[in-house]
């Protein structure tokens, strides 16, 4: 064995080699002195060492359980890396995203192993920053790979860049990145080996081995920051979702409630929001003076769809400190958000600019000083387009100074960039409502316009009140009992009129004559003066829905008298109106005369299949419903509205009954309703007359399903119409038919049905009597059973379907005749055939 004296003089005459050796057995020496702790070398310096690592790792999985700043964390781990490798000094960069470029930023800088942390953080406004191809550090970021440097001159990645910046030389390197799982999230590196030219393979273990340590240290903040991120932007767009949802009706406050609401979140010291007028072309009048040269042409910025980039107004969220809102209208170039410049700059390309340091930006011109009184600097902003749903800036917002003093990173772009989006998104529901408001601003005029032309005129009414010739004054200077005395004078008696018959006939009289008898109608009703209607009103509604019918062949005003007629007549006649009030027969009656207002000579077949806007508008009952709707419009207008003096109450069961009697006109709900009135009818067949009126008039619901069959009664009442007025009638109906069969043959390019189709107009009685046996007869036999009274227009019905069966039998005898003929011309030319068949061309027998 060597003794003392001869491994002395070995190590003596061998230095390196006695370096070596001892660098590697006195590190745990090295450690001890790293975490001021008094080990004493009991053993060999090798079980110091693995007592000491042990000590290391400790400390290490403690400082991450109990540091919660990542900078300070790292500061300790990387304090005690640059002590293990013996480097003069270590430097932790952190990999970042600005305005969707990366870029790598010192975050602690020239840590060594007596370096204070407060020394070795990096201030925002000191940051060495470099793009990722530039030098050693950007090449082990896109390579994502350790490296050991011994010479750093030699390698040809090496920029002076930092160095130049600090004044230190870099001779040797060891660098390594952190790395969450293909994602960089910083590098580290180890500067100049001390004690020697270069970082050893020993150096090079122990820095990869602990570099784990680090690695866990950062990808354990970074993992909290990314969802603290995700948090802040799950907020942003709940709570600004939530009030965008609130406010509909205007982008500013729409706007500004959101960005209010989320202020929290953004981790901004203020915010200015700028909103961008929105008018792409001047009007006309603007243009002359720049057309004739009197003003020179705009020459300024743009937006990227043509707009002259105009803040109209800007909201400003001062959030530090004491918080407060400024909304600035007119706003002016000079506004301490817009002279720099950098707001008109996004509105005119849409770019998002994140600007970590303002004072050393040489292209905008921001304020270095304070910007107002409160003594506020700006150091970073962000700025923002808010674009909308058609790709327009209708806005920019821009965010500055970030609260903990570092500049807006790429989870700040993410965040504003998501809460920008959703804001410019959401300008559509405002755009919505405001089309929506035009288009009943629109509509309302239109009505306007329509009643206008529509509405009776004064002179209208003169020509059946008669005031000012009788009375020497117009209708609003005279009193209400002499008008009705008036009126009652200036129109024909009921026996006069025949309205109290069932076969009453239009033909003889004119269509103002009709409105007369309409009058009568009402006043034998005894609910004008009871119900206080005005006379010049109720005149003026008559002639009104008069006007609202179209000069169409059939569903014209004739045919909406005949109904309104007779339901008057079954109610009077009839006897039924002993199970409704005066309100609810005065209500059918005035519903019976609307109930085809406006029609168009087609039905809800043809309105669907031409896709027409009523289709579009309704889904079921489509003509029904316009004609309801319009009814409802001149019970909004109070020069025609006849139900005016009506207390709430009454009036909303006024609207109700018009919804019953009107939409029961469609014959599609006939054959719903029909089974129900035939089961009203079977249970007070054998009642008493008393008991039975108590039956139907103490239940609403069997009031108004006899209501919707009276309505289907008068709607049909023409074919129970003597035969001299019903022939006629049909014809009418049948006229309007193939109207609208030529309207499918050359507009929808269809083939009409029998009942539409002109070339088979000969069908027509047999048509009609099928009409009337499966639709009208149940109806009217019903009411015939149900009052006896009613039994005229089942006997009407009866004589016309008599009628009708003559000529359809009539047309069958012809159509027979004509198979039969057909026939025998066809068996005669088989005959023929048959005879020149059975000879032979080629032989004969005799």
């Amino acid at each position: 064995m060597a003794d003392k004296d001869s491994v002395e003089k070995y190590l003596e005459n061998n230095p390196q080699f006695a370096k070596e050796y001892f660098d590697k057995k006195v590190r745990a020496e090295v450690i001890t002195a790293a975490f001021a702790q008094n080990f004493k070398a009991e053993g060999s310096f090798a079980e110091v060492a693995q007592i000491q690592e042990a000590g290391i790792i400790f400390d290490l999985i403690k400082t991450m359980q109990t540091e919660t700043v990542m900078e300070k964390a790292m500061h300790t781990a990387i304090q005690r890396l640059c002590l293990l490798v013996n480097a003069d000094r270590c430097s932790y960069f952190i990999l970042r995203g600005r305005n969707g470029i990366p870029e790598l930023a010192t975050s602690l800088f020239d840590i060594t192993p007596t370096s204070k942390y407060e020394n070795n953080l990096v201030n925002p406004s000191s940051e060495i920053v470099f793009p990722t191809d530039m030098g050693v550090v950007g090449h082990v970021t896109t390579t994502k790979k350790p490296a050991n440097i011994p010479d750093i001159t030699k390698n040809p990645k090496f920029s002076d860049f930092v160095d130049k910046q600090t004044g230190y030389t870099t001779k040797n390197m060891l660098i390594a990145p952190i790395l969450h799982g293909k994602e960089v999230l910083g590098v580290i590196t180890a500067l100049n080996r001390v004690g020697a030219t270069e970082f050893s393979k020993t150096d090079e273990e122990f820095f990869t081995k602990y570099m784990n340590f680090v690695s866990v240290i950062a990808l354990q903040h970074h993992i909290n920051y990314q969802w603290n991120v995700e948090l802040r932007k799950a907020n942003v767009l709940l709570h600004s979702a939530s009030k965008v949802f609130e406010e509909l009706t205007d982008i500013e406050r729409q706007f500004h409630k959101a960005l209010y609401t989320v202020r929290v979140w953004l981790n901004a010291e203020r915010y200015s929001v700028g909103l961008l007028d929105m008018t792409k072309e001047k009007e006309f009048y603007d243009e002359w003076p720049v057309k004739l040269g009197d003003v020179e042409p705009y020459k300024g910025p743009k937006t990227p769809d043509g707009r002259e980039v105009n803040f109209y107004k800007i909201i400003d969220y001062l959030l530090e400190g004491k918080e407060e809102i400024k909304i600035v209208p007119n706003v002016t170039p000079d506004h301490w958000a817009l002279v720099s410049g950098l707001p008109t700059y996004v509105a005119e390309n849409g770019f998002i600019c994140n600007m970590m340091n303002v004072a050393a930006d040489d292209y905008f011109t921001f304020q270095k000083e304070a910007v107002d009184e409160t003594g506020f600097v700006i150091k970073n902003v962000l700025s923002l387009p808010i674009v909308n749903k058609k790709e327009e800036i209708v806005g920019v917002a821009t965010f500055f100074n970030r609260k903990d003093g570092k500049p807006f990173d790429e989870p700040d772009e993410q965040i504003t960039e998501a809460l920008t989006q959703f804001l410019g998104w959401s300008v559509l529901n405002c755009d919505t409502y405001d089309k929506l408001n035009r288009t009943e601003w629109r509509m309302e005029i239109y009505k306007e316009m329509l009643m206008y032309q529509t509405k009776a005129t004064n002179t209208d009414v003169q020509s059946i009140l008669n005031t000012v010739e009788k009375l020497g004054s117009t209708p609003e200077e005279c009193d209400l009992k002499e008008m009705y005395k008036l009126l009652r004078s200036n129109i024909p008696e009921a026996k006069d009129c025949n309205i109290l018959d069932f076969g009453f006939s239009d033909l003889p009289v004119t269509e103002f004559d009709l409105i007369t008898f309409g009058l009568r109608c009402f006043f034998e009703l005894n609910v004008i003066e009871k119900f206080k209607v005005p006379p010049e009103i109720l005149t003026k509604w008559m002639y009104t829905v008069r006007k609202g019918y179209r000069d169409i062949t059939y569903h014209n005003w004739r045919h909406g008298f005949n109904v309104g007629q007779t339901m008057f007549c079954l109610l009077q006649t009839g006897k039924l109106r002993k199970y409704y009030t005066d309100l609810e027969a005065f209500a059918m009656v005035a519903a019976a005369f609307c109930h085809d207002i406006d029609h168009r000579g087609t039905n809800n077949l043809y309105q669907t299949k031409s896709a027409s806007p009523l289709a579009r508008l309704h889904t079921s009952s489509i003509l029904e419903r316009h004609h309801l709707e319009y009814s409802k419009t001149l019970m909004a207008d109070d020069t025609v509205n006849i139900f005016q003096t009506l207390q709430k109450r009454q009036f909303e069961t006024v609207q109700h009954l018009h919804d019953v009697c009107i939409i029961a006109t469609d014959l599609a709900l006939y054959f719903k309703k029909r089974t129900m009135f035939q089961n009203i009818v079977n249970a007070t067949e054998n009642m008493p007359e008393e008991e039975a009126k108590n039956h139907i008039s103490n239940n609403p619901t069997r009031k108004e399903i006899i209501m919707a069959m009276m309505m289907t009664g008068c709607d049909l009442s023409a074919i129970t119409k003597p035969w001299e007025v019903q022939s006629k009638v049909a014809l009418m109906v049948a006229a309007e038919f193939w109207e609208q069969g030529d309207l499918e043959r050359t507009v929808l390019e269809q083939e009409p049905i029998p009942m539409m189709d002109r070339n088979k107009a000969a069908e027509l009685p047999k048509m009609q009597c099928g009409f009337i046996n499966f639709v009208c007869s149940f109806v009217y036999k019903e009411f015939s059973r149900f009052h006896k009274e009613i039994t005229p227009m089942f006997d009407g019905l009866n004589n016309n379907l008599k009628h009708w069966k003559e000529l359809a039998d009539v047309y069958d005898a012809k159509m027979k005749a004509i198979e039969d003929e057909k026939k025998k011309l066809e068996e005669g030319d088989k005959k023929d055939d048959g005879g020149e068949g059975g000879k032979s061309k080629t032989c004969s027998v005799s």
